[in-house]
């Protein structure tokens, strides 16, 4: 991607210049970002996405006359007849991922590349009777809501009292103070970074795509880490016993030695100190597929002579030292690592650059294929 070339999603600016001004900075509203868009998903299809297991869908409906429960909420999935009628103002279906699970998704959310793919999290596909929302709150993250169908009024503020009202089945803001209202027509999108606080209303049957960014804590990433370099520890420290010879006889006998203490502290050094092993655990992380994915092993064969392409629900990352997929690390280096990371970035390979692989790279993509993780590319681009 060129990310100095303006672009018609963004405004007409490029994505160079939307990253320096308006990533975690300000809102921008961009006027028929993409024109003429039809939602690539109509509403049976969103409701039949909606009714399978392995689909995380939830079902919000405005019950305003039950003043102790104006809100309900519902987790799917959720047959046809569990919805509630076309005609009933005020509910809304929330669908998420569902760019795993339809490539016209993925093929819009591959749109928003020019963020970095450990950004990227999933595309949720929202669709609204008359009236329906979820309440005025904020997102922890980053936020590209799309238009894809009919109209949504939206009243966006920065919001510095975050209270929530209470005993609420969602996260209800319980001083909104709206500072800007935008109504959004299909093809119009709406930015958002963290924390800015947002109320969106539908008018008349509408479908909005969120295109969200997760933003990691510092200690969910802290937790990840440690867990992944914990289960690494015997391999990277060491199993050297602790040695005493010099221990004293202890009165008391309860308290835990000194020198004890710092062996051990020693040893988490030790761990911690590989910072090979500390960028292998991120990458790991930040690829490992989300629970709700699964993928059916391959049909057919790997064929070396072909071009191959990364399934979409693969994630496939890369560091200096890494090759990532789908929570597994590879060392790479030389040409390889330059193909493997080509992958990475365009989401396949063409035969030629197959071919220019080593042996043991082409294993690796046997394996892949077998797995279900890439698939044979006969030019069509990214799976």
């Amino acid at each position: 991607m060129n990310i100095d070339q303006p672009l018609q999603l963004l405004g007409g600016l490029s994505p160079a210049t939307f990253m320096k001004r308006h990533w975690q900075k300000k809102p921008l509203v961009i006027r028929q970002a993409i024109p003429g868009l039809r939602a690539p998903l109509d509403r049976a299809e969103l409701f039949d996405l909606a009714a399978q297991d392995d689909v995380q869908s939830r079902l919000v409906i405005q019950t305003p006359a039950v003043t102790d429960q104006p809100w309900r909420l519902k987790q799917g999935p959720f047959g046809r007849k569990a919805l509630p009628a076309l005609k009933q103002p005020g509910w809304t279906l929330l669908v998420q991922s569902v760019d795993l699970f339809d490539a016209r998704v993925r093929a819009l959310r591959d749109q928003f590349r020019f963020v970095p793919d450990a950004r990227l999290d999933d595309v949720m596909v929202s669709y609204a009777s008359d009236g329906g929302g979820v309440g005025p709150h904020f997102d922890s993250y980053d936020v590209f809501l799309l238009q894809a169908h009919g109209q949504r009024r939206w009243r966006i503020g920065r919001q510095k009292n975050l209270d929530l009202q209470p005993g609420m089945p969602l996260k209800i803001l319980a001083n909104f103070e709206p500072e800007q209202e935008f109504v959004l027509e299909a093809g119009d999108m709406l930015y958002l970074p963290p924390r800015y606080a947002h109320d969106g209303v539908a008018l008349g049957e509408c479908m909005t795509y969120s295109i969200g960014f997760r933003a990691p804590s510092a200690g969910e990433l802290a937790q990840e880490i440690l867990q992944r370099l914990a289960e690494q520890a015997c391999d990277e420290v060491g199993d050297a016993l602790y040695r005493d010879p010099n221990q004293s006889a202890q009165a008391q006998c309860a308290q835990i030695p000194a020198d004890l203490a710092r062996f051990a502290q020693e040893a988490l050094e030790k761990a911690l100190h590989d910072s090979l092993a500390t960028q292998r655990a991120l990458g790991e992380y930040l690829s490992e597929p989300k629970p709700q994915v699964w993928f059916d092993s391959a049909q057919e064969s790997f064929d070396p002579s072909q071009g191959v392409c990364l399934d979409r629900r693969t994630q496939m990352l890369y560091d200096s030292n890494h090759i990532f997929i789908n929570g597994e690390s590879f060392r790479a280096s030389g040409r390889d690592a330059t193909l493997m990371r080509l992958l990475a970035d365009q989401h396949h390979l063409c035969a030629g650059d197959v071919k220019r692989l080593s042996a043991g790279a082409l294993e690796l993509l046997a394996q892949w294929v077998d797995d279900g993780w890439l698939q044979a590319d006969l030019g069509e681009g990214s799976g």
